[in-house]
C-alpha cells in the first residue's frame, strides 16, 4: 500500500491589524459625542427654539464653530439628536430575547419593555413632543429615519402569527394596531405625567402608580388579541 502524500499548504497570510484611530480622530469623535449629548439635554429642556447653539456649546464645554463644523447647522444637529434617540431605542428593541413559541409571555415582555423604556428615557418623550409640535418638519429631512423604523412591529407580527397558530390569538388583529395601542397608552402616560398628576391629585411617577398602569396596559392588550382573555 502506498502512503498518500499531501502537498503542504502555504501558511495563511497574516491579516494586517485593524488600524486604530489616531489621537486626532479620537479627539474629534469625543468632541462630536460630547456635543451630541449636550444637545440632547439642551433641546429636551428648552425645545428647539430655546435650545440655542450657545447653550449647547457651553454645556458641551466646546465652541459654537465646532457645532457648525460637525453638524452643519443647528437644524442638522437637532436631526442627528432625533436619529440618535431612535437608534438607541431600536438597538434596545433588537436586544430583546423572546420565545416565539410562548406568544402570550413574549407579548407581555414587549409591553413591559416599551413602558420601561419610555419611563427610563423621558428625554426621548420630550424630544418627540418637540418634533411633533413642529409637525415633523425636521425628522422628515433625515436620510436615516427609515433605517430606524421600529422592529417592534415585525416582532409583534411574529408573536401574533404564533398565537394564531396555537389558537390563543385572534386572526383579525394587525401587528400595526397592537403596536400603536401599546405605544399610545405608554406614551400618553409618560408624556402627560406632570399635568395628570396635578389633575388626578396623585403622583403618577411613583413606582406603584406606574406599575398599576403597566399592568392595565398588559391586561388591555391581551384582552384585545386573545381568543379567550
Amino acid at each position: 500500500m502506498t502512503a498518500k502524500t499531501t502537498t503542504p499548504r502555504s501558511p495563511a497570510p497574516k491579516r494586517a491589524p485593524a488600524k486604530r484611530p489616531g489621537v486626532r480622530e479620537q479627539a474629534a469623535q469625543t468632541t462630536r459625542d460630547n456635543i451630541l449629548r449636550a444637545a440632547t439635554k439642551v433641546f429636551a429642556r428648552y425645545g428647539y427654539e430655546g435650545g440655542s447653539v450657545e447653550k449647547i456649546s457651553q454645556t458641551a464645554k466646546s465652541f459654537d464653530r465646532m457645532i457648525y463644523y460637525y453638524f452643519g447647522s443647528k437644524e442638522g444637529l437637532f436631526i442627528e439628536v432625533l436619529e440618535d434617540m431612535y437608534r438607541r431605542m431600536n438597538d434596545a428593541e433588537l436586544a430583546l430575547q423572546l420565545d416565539i413559541e410562548q406568544p402570550v409571555a413574549s407579548l407581555t415582555e414587549v409591553i413591559n419593555f416599551v413602558v420601561s423604556y419610555y419611563s427610563k428615557n423621558p428625554e426621548f418623550i420630550t424630544l418627540l413632543n418637540t418634533e411633533n409640535l413642529h409637525r415633523g418638519k425636521h425628522i422628515v429631512k433625515s436620510a436615516r429615519a427609515r433605517e430606524y423604523s421600529s422592529p417592534a412591529i415585525a416582532i409583534i407580527r411574529k408573536l401574533l402569527e404564533s398565537g394564531v397558530n396555537k389558537g390563543v390569538f385572534r386572526a383579525d388583529v394587525s401587528a400595526r394596531n397592537v403596536y400603536l395601542l401599546i405605544a399610545a397608552t405608554a406614551y400618553f402616560y409618560i408624556s402627560n405625567r406632570h399635568t395628570l398628576s396635578a389633575f388626578l391629585g396623585e403622583d403618577l411617577q411613583a413606582p406603584e402608580a406606574l406599575a398599576e398602569w403597566q399592568a392595565f396596559i398588559i391586561s388591555t392588550v391581551l384582552r384585545t388579541v386573545m381568543t379567550t382573555p
